[in-house]
């Protein structure tokens, strides 16, 4: 699947790494064991919000992309989302760390990694690094019904919470 579009099917087979958070490991510095996320099984019969950026703690992602999901998540969960996940192609412990960082618990935001950004290279938005690209999906009972990638890789347009939120 390339360049991934409104009206196709989420794929089948999408496995992201993942540390869930815990109480007993809510510290930024306590490190958890990173397990198999099977988005395609765990989203099969849920409205999805999928936001992938280039990086964690990076300028654009940390000062705004993430925090607007976060302030935005009780309006999205009030339009009937389900999982709001944010996607980027750091490994699992550096993932956890920034949310953490941003006082994200639970799995009210789930902080997912893309190894080797193995599924964002499937759908062709990973640059040549590696890097996923700045994109969303709206995943809806495993139909996608929003599919959008950033022009730029410090716009913030068409993946930010407020557009996001116009689309639901």
């Amino acid at each position: 699947m390339s360049n991934v579009k409104a009206g196709d099917s989420f794929a089948q087979d999408v496995v992201f790494s993942y540390i869930p958070w815990s109480e007993d490991a809510s510290e930024i510095t306590s490190c958890g064991i990173p397990i198999n996320y099977y988005a395609s099984k765990e989203w099969a019969n849920k409205k999805v919000i999928l936001f992938a950026l280039p990086g964690a703690f990076t300028p654009v992602c940390s000062a705004n992309h993430v925090p607007e999901y976060i302030a935005k998540l009780p309006e999205l969960r009030a339009k009937g989302v389900d999982q709001v996940a944010v996607l980027a192609y750091n490994d699992a412990y550096v993932m956890s760390a920034w949310g953490k960082a941003n006082g994200v618990t639970g799995d009210d935001i789930l902080f997912l990694s893309d190894p080797e950004a193995k599924f964002s290279k499937s759908i062709g938005w990973a640059d040549h690094e590696g890097r996923t690209y700045r994109y969303a999906l709206i995943i809806d009972n495993g139909k996608i019904t929003y599919a959008a990638k950033e022009r730029e890789k410090n716009v913030l347009e068409v993946t930010s919470a407020d557009h996001i939120y116009k689309q639901l």
